[in-house]
C-alpha cells in the first residue's frame, strides 16, 4: 500500500494550532483558580473595631524599705563597759538600759558635790535667820545663796555625767547585732548596736513626671518582695516630692506600710504598684501593635479590604491591652492577629469568612 505523504508546511500548522489550544486551556484554569486577579492572594487575618473603654492601669516602680525610725546607738564618753543588758535581736522599750559603763569616779564626785551642796544650804538657812534679825548684811546673804546654787548646779552636772554612763534606747524597736562586750573600752561614736522601729516602714520610689497628676496623698499602693513570694503588702502614699529631678525627669513618692509582723526589713527591695483611678481610654489588644525600633504602628483596614500602616503613640499597658494616645480613632477596624504577613496595601480576608468560604466550596464539590 502506498504511504500517505504529509507536507512539512502542513505539519507545522497543525502543531501551532495544537499549542494554542493547550495554552488557552491553561489560561482558563488559572483565571478560575485566582479569583479573577493575577496578584498575591489575600492574607487571612483577625480584626477588631477599636473603641473607648474603661481602663484601670497601674504605675510600677522599685523602692527600698526603710524603718520608721532607725539609729546606730553609740556612746557619748570614753569608758569601760561594765554591763550589757541586751542580746542581739531583742525588742526593747523606749528608755530601756542597754549598756552600763564604769562610773566609780563620777559616783565619788557626786557624793562630794552633794555634801558640799547640803553644807551650803545649811549655811544659807542660818544666814537667813540672822538676816531676819538684821545681824548680817543683805549682800552676805545673797553671796551665800549664790554659793548654794552653784553647789546644786555642780551636783546636777555630775548626775548628768553619770547618766551618760548608762546607754539607753532612744525609742522602742528591735536591736541588731550586739557589738560590745563587758570589759571593752568604748569611745564617743562607738556603735553599740543598731535600733530599728519596725512597727511601720516606708518606701521611697521614683515616678515619671508624666504621672504627676495621677499621684495623690492617701492613694493605695501594693508592694511585693522576692522574700515573700505571693504575698502583697498594702500601703498608702504619705508624701509626694515637691521637686522633679531634672536628670531623670522623675519625682519621689513615699509610701507607708504597717508592719506588725516585722516581715518587711530595712534594705529590702520592694516592687511597687500604684493603682490609678479608672478612666476612659482608647484601647487595642497589645498583639495588634507592631514595634519597629522606637516606632509603633498598627494595620488599619480600608473600605476596599486592604490595610494601611498607621503610626500610633502608645500610653500605658495593662492586662494585655495598650492605650492609644494618637494615630487612630474610635470605630477604626485594625488587624489583631496575622500582622506578621502584612505590608502596606496588602489585601486581607477575615479568618471567619475564609473558613466559611472554604467549607462551602468543599460541600459543593
Amino acid at each position: 500500500m502506498p504511504h500517505a505523504s504529509v507536507s512539512r508546511p502542513g505539519f507545522r500548522a497543525c502543531c501551532a494550532a495544537l499549542l494554542l489550544l493547550v495554552l488557552a486551556a491553561c489560561g482558563s484554569e488559572g483565571g478560575a483558580g485566582g479569583g479573577g486577579g493575577g496578584g498575591a492572594p489575600a492574607a487571612v487575618v483577625t480584626t477588631t473595631t477599636v473603641g473607648i473603654r474603661p481602663f484601670n492601669d497601674r504605675i510600677r516602680a522599685l523602692g527600698t524599705v526603710k524603718a520608721r525610725e532607725a539609729v546606730e546607738v553609740t556612746a557619748k564618753v570614753s569608758e569601760i563597759v561594765e554591763r550589757v543588758h541586751f542580746d542581739s535581736g531583742d525588742v526593747v522599750a523606749a528608755g530601756a538600759p542597754l549598756v552600763t559603763l564604769s562610773g566609780e569616779q563620777q559616783r565619788a564626785a557626786l557624793a562630794a558635790a552633794r555634801a558640799t551642796a547640803e553644807e551650803a544650804d545649811r549655811m544659807l538657812q542660818r544666814q537667813q535667820e540672822l538676816a531676819a534679825r538684821q545681824l548680817i548684811a543683805r549682800a552676805t546673804l545673797d553671796s551665800q545663796r549664790a554659793t548654794r546654787d552653784s553647789a546644786l548646779a555642780q551636783v546636777r552636772q555630775i548626775e548628768a555625767n553619770l547618766g551618760d554612763r548608762v546607754i539607753r534606747a532612744p525609742f522602742a524597736g528591735v536591736l541588731g547585732v550586739r557589738q560590745v562586750s563587758p570589759g571593752a573600752l568604748i569611745t564617743p561614736g562607738t556603735v553599740v548596736a543598731t535600733l530599728d522601729d519596725l512597727s511601720s516602714v516606708h518606701v521611697d520610689f521614683p515616678v515619671p513626671e508624666a504621672h504627676l497628676a495621677n499621684v495623690a496623698l492617701g492613694q493605695r499602693i501594693t508592694g511585693t518582695s522576692t522574700a515573700w513570694q505571693g504575698r502583697g503588702f498594702e500601703g498608702t502614699v504619705s508624701n509626694v516630692g515637691s521637686r522633679v529631678d531634672p536628670t531623670s525627669r522623675a519625682f519621689s513618692v513615699r509610701a507607708d506600710f504597717a508592719n506588725p509582723e516585722h516581715m518587711l526589713r530595712p534594705g529590702m527591695l520592694l516592687e511597687i504598684e500604684l493603682e490609678r483611678a479608672e478612666r476612659q481610654a482608647l484601647l487595642v489588644p497589645e498583639i495588634a501593635v507592631v514595634q519597629v525600633g522606637r516606632e509603633s504602628f498598627v494595620y488599619r483596614v480600608t473600605p476596599d479590604s486592604t490595610v494601611e500602616q498607621v503610626p500610633v503613640t502608645i500610653g500605658s499597658r495593662a492586662v494585655g491591652m495598650a492605650e492609644i494616645l494618637s494615630g487612630i480613632q474610635p470605630g477604626d477596624r485594625i488587624v489583631v492577629d496575622g500582622t506578621g504577613k502584612l505590608r502596606h496595601g496588602s489585601a486581607i480576608v477575615e479568618a471567619a469568612d475564609a473558613d466559611s468560604g472554604g467549607t462551602e466550596e468543599t460541600t459543593e464539590g
